[in-house]
């Protein structure tokens, strides 16, 4: 089966890490973002991965090259923002018979299987996974029927619009028939397409339950760390308390406080004070220094008595002494 992943985005939310690597491949304990979002279709399944992507894509192609991954990787190349549905359409031509969709920032407990076997019985173009959410007003809403035929879908709806708590979850499983739906050039899956295969009754959709996070942005980067080092998402490294360390360069000493991190190769923390944060390889944290929910890039320093916190720094940064950073990127832009 063939996978494909809507990665069309620039990563703007993970500046400055993406500047230099793109989203897709931005490791998430030893795996790659993209990685990660394949896994929620059962390995023996995918022969073939299609990244539909705009953005750095030589060098996505060039680390999956080297990679020694179960599956294929081709790029479909985006020359402008197409929107889902135009990113879709673009691989009408790579695409046959029956495929997995995914966005490519998912980072989730689903398993596709569920969603096969509905598929199977329920016939149709497309199968969509849900989720339930208390607020579904920033999404896109799903109705089913008794027999988990989607009757209704409406993407972001207005308070007094709400007919149902299941959201889309952003990963289908579509006949190739839906490339008929999808006109050339740009449009949107969740609000051009989905409602006309939702009014003809061609949808599927099933919930499932676990973890979803669009990890997207810094504090849902960091809700992905964990949920990954909870539920074992990782091939090498360990699991020491609450972290993931890559391997035995990994040096903590002193009165140092670390929880909820990934703790690349090369790390070292000098009685620091660690919450929820990234560390990719060869960082080194000074003495006192305090960081929560922050993303730091590989070959970085940080200083002594910094305090940082939903910060995203730059790969080979150094961050001095002192230094208090909020809700922000290193280094500062005007």
């Amino acid at each position: 089966m063939q996978v494909v992943v809507l990665a069309g985005g620039f990563g703007t939310r993970l500046r400055p890490w993406t500047y230099e690597i793109p989203k897709p491949i931005l490791p998430m304990l030893d795996k790659t973002l993209l990685e990660h979002v394949v896994q929620a279709v059962p390995s023996e399944e995918v022969d073939e991965v299609i990244v539909a992507g705009g953005y750095k894509i030589d060098e996505i192609e060039a680390y999956f090259r080297e990679k020694n991954v179960e599956y294929d990787v081709t790029i479909v190349k985006e020359t402008e923002p197409l929107g889902t549905g135009g990113a879709l359409g673009n691989c009408r031509d790579v695409v046959s018979g029956q495929f997995v969709c995914l966005n490519g920032d998912i980072i989730s407990s689903l398993d596709m299987k569920t969603g096969m076997d509905l598929h199977h019985k329920n016939g149709g173009i497309g199968t969509l996974a849900l989720w339930e959410v208390e607020d579904p007003t920033r999404f896109g809403i799903v109705g089913l029927d008794e027999d988990s035929r989607v009757t209704q879908f409406k993407e972001k709806p207005n308070p007094d619009e709400v007919f149902s708590n299941l959201i889309n979850a952003g990963s289908y499983l579509f006949e190739d028939a839906i490339f008929d739906y999808i006109p050339k050039g740009k449009s949107s899956l969740e609000r051009e397409i989905f409602p006309v295969l939702a009014s003809e009754r061609k949808l599927n959709g099933f919930s499932f339950d676990g973890y979803f996070i669009d990890a997207g942005t810094p504090k849902s980067w960091s809700l992905g760390v964990q949920a990954s080092i909870a539920n074992k998402r990782w091939s090498q490294g360990q699991r020491i308390d609450s972290n993931w360390y890559a391997d035995e360069s990994v040096q903590i000493v002193g009165e140092s406080k670390v929880e909820h991190s990934m703790l690349s190769s090369g790390t070292s923390i000098q009685s620091a004070t660690l919450s929820k944060c990234s560390l990719l390889e060869n960082v080194r944290i000074g003495m006192n220094s305090i960081l929560k929910e922050t993303l730091v890039g590989r070959n970085t320093v940080i200083g002594k008595n910094c305090s940082l916190d939903n910060a995203v720094i730059d790969h080979g940064s150094t961050v001095p002494d002192n230094t208090v950073l909020c809700d922000t990127q290193w280094p500062l832009t005007e």
